[in-house]
């Protein structure tokens, strides 16, 4: 079934014809119908993964594996990065939606610059661009106890993009345990270390007949932490976004806050800071309204 206000997110024709299309190409399951309001899919005979599984090395190598495979899919269409355009569409849907208190606490107004500044800093001509799937969260990963065959699920959000942009995405889920008391709440405390990021990297990349250099599995992974930021911005607005079109029992603009303060908190660090960048100042003590800040400092926001 599908879900209230999806339309503002993606083109629900485009995802049919994604999810047609990878299912002749033996990806994730059948369509054996649709409906006004949704569809019936081939049921999987296997498990959706947990928050835990994510963190398991062997589970962890099989899906880095299958989404190697997954970006070496030749979808039909352009070919076109589709990051910076969604951003930019998602954050005039947001300007639309927002009240005024909500436009100044997120600074929308100021968001146009920082999507066109990390499009600058983040060129895509040097990145290898793959068919991403966008949403690499545990609950769109399923696997075959018996076979330990990984099928990845959920198609929405899938498009072209520098499959480093589908590692940080993936990385910043592993923060994330959806089926708690507070789901909204992401954990950036846990946040995968470098050791276990280029073990990722290195199985994805090993995974064909290439064997990578250290220096290629580094490559690729300071390029996946650059494009955590985008990934903030992304799952930001959408949280934002959702909040006002979405009745789901989901505190999504208090995710949202996370995530827009954890970009804050990491533009610095991962782009360094200019006259020109917003200044923050982590030393202000935490709001009582925002739970997530339980791993971070609050950060007061200057221009």
């Amino acid at each position: 079934m599908y879900g209230e206000g999806v339309e503002r997110f993606f083109n629900r024709d485009e995802e049919i014809r994604t999810f047609k299309c990878l299912s002749k190409k033996g990806q994730g399951p059948k369509l054996l119908g649709q409906f006004a309001n949704g569809r019936v899919e081939e049921f999987i005979n296997a498990r959706t993964l947990s928050a835990e599984d994510l963190r398991d090395s062997e589970i962890s190598c099989l899906t880095a594996a299958k989404l190697r495979e997954f970006h070496n899919l030749d979808m039909p269409g352009l070919k076109n990065v589709l990051l910076w355009d969604r951003l930019r569409k998602w954050l005039n849907e947001a300007k639309g939606l927002c009240s005024p208190e909500h436009l100044k606490e997120f600074s929308i107004g100021n968001l146009d610059k920082e999507i066109s500044l990390l499009e600058k800093e983040l060129p895509t001509e040097s990145q290898e661009i793959g068919f991403c799937h966008n949403d690499m969260q545990y609950g769109n990963l399923m696997i075959d106890e018996k076979t330990k065959a990984v099928t990845i699920i959920d198609y929405e959000y899938g498009g072209y993009n520098p499959i480093a942009y589908d590692f940080a995405n993936h990385f910043c889920e592993m923060t994330a345990n959806y089926h708690t008391d507070t789901p909204h709440i992401m954990h950036f405390n846990t946040y995968p270390d470098l050791e276990e990021r280029q073990r990722f990297i290195r199985a994805y990349l090993s995974s064909s007949v290439h064997q990578p250099s250290d220096e290629e599995v580094k490559k690729l992974a300071d390029e996946a932490e650059k494009y955590t930021l985008a990934n903030h911005l992304f799952w930001g607005l959408w949280g934002v976004i959702s909040a006002y079109v979405n009745n789901i029992e989901f505190d999504y603009m208090e995710y949202a806050r996370g995530r827009f303060k954890q970009y804050w908190l990491r533009k610095p660090e991962l782009l360094g800071a200019s006259d020109d960048l917003l200044h923050v100042d982590c030393s202000a003590e935490p709001k009582p309204h925002s739970p997530q800040l339980l791993d971070v400092k609050t950060c007061t926001l200057t221009t």
